[in-house]
């Protein structure tokens, strides 16, 4: 294994996360040190109807001012810039004009609205699971997998947008994924890869680096090709900043920008787990578990396959749990409250659910949650269930319920592991924790303890995207190799399970996982009812 280099130390990427809750842009050394950054929130748009949505706009607005503020800083020159790269969220769609600008709404990944007309594209009178045998057959043996009868997903986006927005649609020229809508802020360049396009199921997965949507798929879809962006080879360049665009950012003209990759993409080579099986999880807005495989596998019930990752040569797991970090942000904003012992008027913060989750036992005194707040997407794709706590009694307070709901995450994060597992017919090891979940020493020694295994949390977790999206470009650009991608994540602590407390949680795990049977019928019925209200 090498390591890095001194000019490995004086070469910076300006590296740019977009999660849902907003931007976050940094400045990150080929050696994989993030040198300086700065996070942006953005206003996410939500309704009873299941809407979700974000003004892009916000997004660029919010890019430029955390760049300026980088520059300003001086935590590195101009001159030591030698790419952009951009990821976050996926599963979104932003409608583009022929200017480059947004003609509408970015339809995000939480929207639900679509799930009518997904499921009228997809199945029919002999629908199985939602699909027509032979529409899931071939996107199962060309993709890996299909998009979703529930609308959850850029198909179900560009339908709502076609058929519920159709000036919108009359003016949009391309559909693009939220990094690749900031690739072509930066360039000017329409473009997408294999990898950010990902989650339309519009390409032939057999085939690493495919640079063609495949045409019967799109049918399926009933989407236009010609609405999409061009693909290009996932590790590419993707064009060179513009340079009224590299004004504003405070970097040089022509710097290369590359491919925009998932989150998931970025987070697996930011955690060091570049190894085959080797997996990390994540304690994002959404949560999952990830690791490199060379083999391909789906599962279309849990909602779960292997992708082209941004290896050559290598596919991806892919799973989500939707509400894992935002499950501990709703903790904030709705339940901790100042006369826990914060100081008047201040924001609640991680620290404060330490403190509080802290004051109770495992198991929160028999406490449980269902972290589901927008349903559930792997290991059982369901989008009307939703969050609940179980066994209040008269004398259970905040406490209980803020360490429930860090217990109700972890065992989610269990099941993922348990049936990623089982799909990829092989033990994942080496766990390491990033997110921003995982700057809380005591949600990690949860996690630790629910699962049962070590969880190992890499150094800077929150930043972890952005140190990968960096690497990921210092492997573009031919100046890093994978060796030294290895090298750049480093351990900062690693958490051991407690006997007494896994033996607790496995009996809990037991319940937890039949809680979803239990609460989806009572669940599927309130739906229905808030529907017709």
């Amino acid at each position: 294994m090498t390591g890095p280099t001194t000019d490995h130390h004086q070469q910076v990427v300006l590296a740019i996360d977009l999660g849902t809750g907003g931007p976050k842009t940094s400045y990150v050394s080929l050696a994989g040190e993030v040198l300086d950054h700065d996070h942006r929130r953005v206003t996410i748009r939500t309704g009873p109807d299941g809407s979700a949505v974000e003004d892009a706009t916000e997004w660029w607005d919010a890019v430029v001012a955390s760049a300026q503020l980088l520059s300003e800083r001086g935590t590195a020159r101009a001159d030591q810039i030698v790419a952009v790269a951009c990821t976050g969220q996926w599963g979104s769609t932003v409608p583009v004009g022929a200017d480059g600008q947004p003609v509408g709404d970015c339809i995000l990944w939480l929207d639900q609205r679509a799930r009518k007309l997904a499921a009228r594209q997809l199945g029919g009178t002999l629908a199985v699971e939602g699909y027509r045998p032979r529409v899931v057959v071939e996107f199962i043996r060309r993709t890996g997998g299909a998009p979703s009868p529930l609308g959850n997903d850029p198909m179900g986006q560009r339908l709502w947008i076609r058929h519920e927005q159709p000036d919108v649609y009359a003016r949009t020229a391309h559909f693009m994924e939220p990094v690749d809508f900031l690739n072509l802020r930066l360039t000017g360049e329409v473009a997408a890869s294999q990898a950010s396009m990902l989650a339309s199921f519009l390409t032939d997965n057999r085939v690493l680096d495919a640079v063609s949507y495949d045409p019967l798929l799109a049918r399926y879809a009933g989407t236009d090709i010609d609405r999409l962006p061009p693909l290009r080879p996932i590790r590419s360049v993707v064009g060179g900043v513009l340079p009224d665009v590299a004004d504003e950012l405070g970097i040089p003209a022509g710097t290369p920008v590359v491919t925009g990759l998932p989150d998931l993409h970025a987070a697996t080579l930011g955690s060091g787990a570049v190894t085959d099986f080797h997996g990390h999880l994540s304690i994002s807005t959404s949560a999952w578990v990830g690791c490199h495989t060379h083999t391909k596998r789906t599962s279309l019930m849990n909602q779960m396959a292997t992708f082209p990752a941004a290896l050559e040569g290598q596919y991806v797991l892919v799973n989500n749990h939707d509400c894992g970090g935002a499950s501990m942000e709703w903790l904030l904003d709705m339940v901790v409250a100042p006369d826990d012992g914060l100081t008047p008027g201040a924001t609640p913060t991680l620290k404060d659910l330490d403190d509080l989750a802290s004051k109770v036992a495992p198991g929160a005194d028999g406490v449980m949650f269902a972290p589901w707040l927008k349903g559930m997407r792997s290991p059982n794709a369901d989008t009307a269930v939703r969050a609940a706590f179980l066994n209040i009694g008269i004398d259970a307070g905040r406490p209980q319920m803020v360490r429930a709901v860090l217990e109700g995450v972890a065992h989610q994060i269990r099941w993922l592991l348990e049936v990623s597992e089982q799909v990829l017919k092989h033990p994942i090891v080496d766990l390491r924790g990033i997110g921003g979940g995982a700057q809380s020493d005591v949600w990690c020694q949860i996690h630790a303890d629910v699962i049962g295994r070590p969880v190992h949390r890499v150094a800077q977790p929150l930043v972890a995207n952005v140190r990968g999206a960096a690497l990921f470009a210092g492997l573009v650009t031919g100046r890093l190799d994978v060796r030294d991608v290895a090298a750049c994540a480093t351990v900062d602590r690693v958490f051991r399970p407690d006997p007494d407390a896994a033996a607790l949680y496995q009996d809990r795990h037991q319940e937890f996982v039949g809680l979803h049977k239990e609460l989806k019928g009572v669940a599927h019925r309130l739906h229905r009812i808030t529907a017709r209200s």
